[in-house]
């Protein structure tokens, strides 16, 4: 946990370098968000923001788990052994992957958004929904078989319960709802970036507590990439994550719970992404069942709390509180079943 806390500070530190030229990048090749008509007439000011921003957090996490993984390697080839400390393993190619994957999609998306043919809208729902499905099918096949990850701890039971090849199905739902939960998340100034952290830290300690040491590396790293992250995009943002950071963060999350085991908590932990999503579900079955009638003034439903009155920085401090206590209850009812 000591070393997984220093690189907190590196991550940060490695992902706020990136953050100046990566905007100068993106402002010279045109990538700016394009805000939709139908949003809040109050975000039409960051029309133009750079997009794409999810590069400074999945960049400095890949390079730095990597090298990680390297060193390891070499110093075990050569015979050191600092004190028996193994950095990361390669049970991380899992999340490491899966982040990828959902940030080269999220990127194909964002571009398309801003210079492709679907200008404003992005890939095609259906195409994008495809991809992801295989994706988190792949993930899910490969945790299940290879690493024999199969088990559902439940709060208040001193072991897991294996589910077996049932499992796979259950994977791949948690795995798509959470980087769709999350992209959902994205819609206000460091928003999805401090709800990201609130729930990494969580995993992250869960996954300290069952041992799990590299995925506890993991973790942290990605909490110090979005805090640096966040140094760009706090109010108001000189920089947009987009799909880019959304999708591969919310991915490699629902990879994180499911190898913990801890993923009946996900609901909890993520309650801010979790109702983020309801929110859309329930306004478009609301308004087909009603033929035009409204549930909530705005969808997701941080802009329902906009339209109210509240201010972009009050949504975000008010989200941000609540996703801390939620996460801390996570942990507390993890400490029941610990598999």
């Amino acid at each position: 946990m000591g070393l997984s806390l220093i690189m907190v500070s590196v991550a940060c530190l490695a992902s706020i370098l990136c953050g100046r030229p990566l905007i100068r990048l993106l402002k010279r090749w045109r990538i700016g968000k394009q805000i939709r008509i139908e949003g809040p007439s109050t975000h039409q000011v960051k029309t133009g923001t750079p997009t794409m921003g999810g590069v400074m957090i999945i960049g400095p996490v890949l390079v730095l788990i990597t090298l990680m993984y390297l060193y390891t390697r070499v110093a075990a080839r050569v015979g050191l052994n600092f004190g028996g400390v193994v950095l990361v393993g390669r049970s991380l190619a899992i999340p490491m992957a899966v982040m990828l994957l959902y940030a080269i999609l999220g990127a194909i998306d964002d571009y398309m958004g801003v210079r492709g043919v679907r200008r404003g809208e992005g890939m095609r729902g259906r195409s994008k929904a495809l991809i992801q499905l295989v994706i988190a099918a792949v993930a899910a096949i490969v945790m299940n078989v290879t690493f024999d990850i199969s088990r559902m701890g439940v709060p208040g039971l001193p072991q897991p319960i294996d589910l077996g090849y049932a499992w796979i199905p259950i994977a791949i739902f948690i795995i798509v709802g959470a980087t769709n939960a999350v992209n959902f998340t994205d819609g206000l100034d460091g928003l999805a970036a401090l709800i990201s952290v609130v729930m990494y830290v969580a995993y992250g300690v869960i996954a300290y507590m069952q041992g799990q040491v590299f995925l506890t590396m993991f973790c942290m790293v990605t909490v110090g990439a979005l805090l640096g992250f966040l140094w760009f995009n706090v109010h108001p943002a000189a920089l947009f994550m987009g799909d880019t950071g959304s999708e591969a963060l919310g991915g490699a999350l629902g990879v994180v719970a499911l190898m913990t085991g801890q993923w009946l908590l996900l609901p909890i932990i993520a309650i801010i992404p979790v109702a983020e999503v309801l929110s859309v579900m329930l306004q478009v079955s609301y308004f087909k069942l009603t033929k035009g009638k409204r549930m909530f003034k705005m969808a997701p439903i941080h802009h329902h709390f906009e339209l109210l009155g509240w201010s972009e920085t009050q949504v975000v401090q008010r989200f941000w509180l609540i996703a801390i206590l939620s996460g801390l209850v996570g942990v507390g009812l993890a400490v029941f079943g610990n598999p």
